[in-house]
């Protein structure tokens, strides 16, 4: 994720530059980024109060705040052409933790009138929540390492640490080696990876090995897993509207190259407090070929006809709730 679209926040870390205009050139063949007054990907300025029936605030990282399409093309901009008498309002930021989402919310979201919370997680966000720093490329394309604000759990409780955070990035030379293990890098195995990308082999690897790509999940008891629960569930709990948790699948989930009942029986422990929409079971109905073009050759974010999808599955869960 290249952070040139983004201006400094001491508690988030960053965020969108308000009332930005720009053109991302992509394999995609390019697509435009326009934020609102409130420096969030929309066409639409936010108000505080209410214009029309009813409002619905999602959360999420870039697969919600829609890298590589255009912000009409986006799951919720589909989903609000849906719903009469309905809009949503779209706090996506890429490269962004659910507890940077959390801290978003409290920052900025609660105080617009609403009436259904969507919080959307991408599954490996679960690597994000237990990091401490993450790589981002800069202007000229190369990597850097910047704080990130996270949370642990002390007595019982959510801590809030690393803010404000640095504006600048840091060094990884410079971090003691207990913290250099909290730089997330973006996936595990990182050189294997590349190599087998380089060479073709990528999904037939994954499947020989029978790839886990989120381990975290595999325990109730994981503190990764802890973490992220204690995070959902004080949000869940703040939250004065219903609340739909959406776990938005990897590829490697809908492409059927690794499995997802780890974290499908992970998520489905906040039950109780929120209803859950997998959309999973929905996406594993297109036969293959159209499931892998639901994401770009190259870069795994959703295509158009991924967000589509998306948003065909997701609707029905909203109108549940609404």
């Amino acid at each position: 994720m290249n952070r040139t679209q983004y201006e400094y926040h001491p508690q988030v870390g960053y965020k969108f530059i308000p009332g930005l205009k720009s053109r991302v050139q992509h394999e995609g063949g390019g697509y435009f980024v326009k934020t609102n007054n409130a420096g969030f990907r929309s066409d639409q300025d936010f108000h505080s109060h209410k214009k029309i029936a009813k409002r619905i605030l999602v959360f999420g990282d870039s697969f919600t705040a829609g890298d590589g399409v255009s912000n009409k093309y986006r799951y919720t901009d589909l989903l609000q052409e849906s719903l009469d008498g309905t809009e949503l309002y779209n706090f996506g930021l890429p490269g962004s933790g659910t507890d940077q989402q959390l801290l978003l919310y409290r920052e900025y979201a609660r105080q617009f009138e609403h009436d259904l919370l969507v919080i959307s997680v991408m599954v490996e966000n679960i690597r994000r929540v237990n990091a401490h720093y993450r790589y981002y490329l800069d202007a000229e394309g190369d990597v850097k390492v910047w704080q990130k604000p996270y949370f642990r759990i002390s007595n019982g409780s959510l801590q809030l640490c690393n803010t404000p955070v640095y504006p600048t990035p840091i060094n990884l030379s410079d971090l003691e080696e207990s913290e250099k293990e909290k730089v997330d890098t973006g996936g595990r195995f990182e050189p294997v990876r590349k190599l087998a990308k380089k060479l073709g082999l990528k999904d037939l690897l994954q499947k020989i090995v029978r790839f886990q790509p989120v381990p975290e999940y595999d325990s109730a008891k994981n503190s990764e897993w802890l973490l992220m629960k204690k995070i959902l569930q004080t949000w869940i709990e703040e939250s004065e509207v219903p609340v739909l948790l959406v776990p938005i699948p990897m590829f490697h989930h809908v492409e059927g190259t690794a499995s997802a009942k780890s974290y499908q029986a992970r998520f489905s422990e906040l039950s109780e407090s929120c209803m859950i929409h997998d959309p999973l079971p929905d996406l594993l109905k297109y036969d293959l070929p159209t499931r892998r073009s639901f994401r770009f050759g190259k870069d795994v974010h959703p295509t158009v006809k991924g967000h589509e999808a998306l948003a065909a599955s997701i609707l029905p869960a909203i109108r549940t709730l609404l």
